[in-house]
């Protein structure tokens, strides 16, 4: 599986001059067909509350044009508005023909950053085969709350990635649990991040792709890049037999969400499920 994760300097507010930008950084890099690409949290608009000016009909509908022109799995960052007229800060799954094939609605709003104030939390975790992985995305805050990954590795995850705008106050702790988060899942885990800054805030970027066992395998400073790696799910497979610790967990202690999924426990491919208990 091949991955790539698009880190830049996110214009704040101007979806047009950000899809130029992606447009621009993913033609430069020659990406492979049927790579994954992640893109950071609401990537075309920045960290912004202001719903009205950032909700629109235009992200996805480029998001799908984009994929299947360049014949690319795409997980873009963007907002939407609830039945109860408030956000959902969101990341979507689009196939190299372009279809949506689920969206993830972030589970943990950045209380301490307000966007609680603006954004209600998702209710379910998202896992699909993309292209043969079972791949479970995330946003930012969602880091720090391993429960909701080990719910998900538990169903069978075995690739999460992760959409960002994580301020440079707290760069070290981006790091180091994006790493725990591989570790203990024994998961890939492709991380994206956004540079330069928006009106409150500066970010250095610092995306980065961990293999199951914590080995660094592409990292990224502070400059606009696309960072690409490829994942070995052969070698992931091994290390899970090889070292079995998913196999001791507890399942019962875990907890439980909604889990809108079509690979089952074992990896095959399934209908919807909910998590186990």
């Amino acid at each position: 599986m091949r991955v790539a994760a698009v880190q830049f300097d996110i214009v704040w507010q101007d979806k047009q001059a950000n899809h130029r930008i992606i447009e621009d950084m993913l033609a430069s890099a020659d990406i492979e067909r049927d790579t994954y690409v992640l893109l950071p949290e609401l990537g075309d608009t920045g960290f912004s509350f202001d719903l009205d000016k950032i909700v629109d009909d235009q992200t996805l509908p480029w998001a799908q044009r984009l994929a299947q022109r360049l014949g690319i799995w795409l997980q873009p960052g963007f907002a939407e508005y609830g039945r109860d007229g408030k956000g959902r800060n969101c990341a979507a799954i689009i196939s190299p023909q372009g279809d949506v094939i689920g969206i993830y609605r972030k589970v943990h709003p950045f209380s301490f950053g307000r966007e609680s104030d603006h954004y209600r939390p998702g209710e379910e975790l998202l896992l699909r085969p993309c292209p043969r992985a079972a791949t479970c995305p995330m946003i930012c805050y969602d880091l720090r709350f391993p429960e909701l990954w080990r719910i998900a590795a538990a169903a069978g995850a075995e690739v999460f990635t992760i959409g960002a705008s994580w301020p440079s106050a707290r760069q070290s702790h981006w790091r180091s649990l994006l790493i725990a988060r591989a570790i203990e899942n024994q998961a890939y885990v492709v991380s994206v991040n956004r540079v330069g800054a928006d009106p409150h805030l500066p970010y250095v970027g610092g995306s980065v792709i961990v293999s199951p066992t914590g080995e660094i395998l592409a990292e990224a400073q502070d400059a606009p890049t696309i960072l690409q790696a490829e994942l070995d799910l052969d070698a992931l497979h091994r290390w899970r037999n090889e070292f079995p610790a998913l196999k001791d967990m507890r399942r019962q202690l875990v907890g439980s969400i909604p889990l809108d999924a079509t690979i089952s426990p074992h990896g095959a491919l399934n209908a919807p499920q909910t998590s186990p208990e």
